[in-house]
């Protein structure tokens, strides 16, 4: 959707990066948690499969996926509507100031 934006047609990619870090950093962490979360469930699993395995670091990488996955979602939701923004679809004087101070 960022790309469907006026902002970063015109070539001002820095200023919807800034906007959206917060949401791009914890992307990038949840998706390494799942990785790593379901990357060990399937290895723990695959060479034991007649009982199951629940170690302590499992728990921990558990509990961090879960976590990380509940600011993924709040951050996701608050981007939509973010992005629902119509300032991000036009020409506008916020936009034009952006610009100058890029061009400085």
């Amino acid at each position: 959707m960022l790309s469907s934006t006026f902002v970063f047609q015109v070539g001002l990619v820095a200023i919807l990066l800034e906007r959206f870090r917060a949401l791009l950093m914890l992307s990038a962490l949840y998706l390494t948690f799942s990785v790593i979360l379901h990357s060990w469930l399937v290895n723990l699993r695959l060479f034991d499969t007649t009982r199951f395995i629940w170690t302590d670091g499992l728990q921990v990488m558990f509990v961090l996926q879960r976590t990380a996955s509940v600011l993924y979602y709040y951050w996701y939701k608050r981007t939509s509507e973010y992005l629902g923004d119509p300032r991000l679809y036009e020409d506008s004087p916020w936009l034009r100031e952006a610009y100058a101070r890029v061009r400085q």
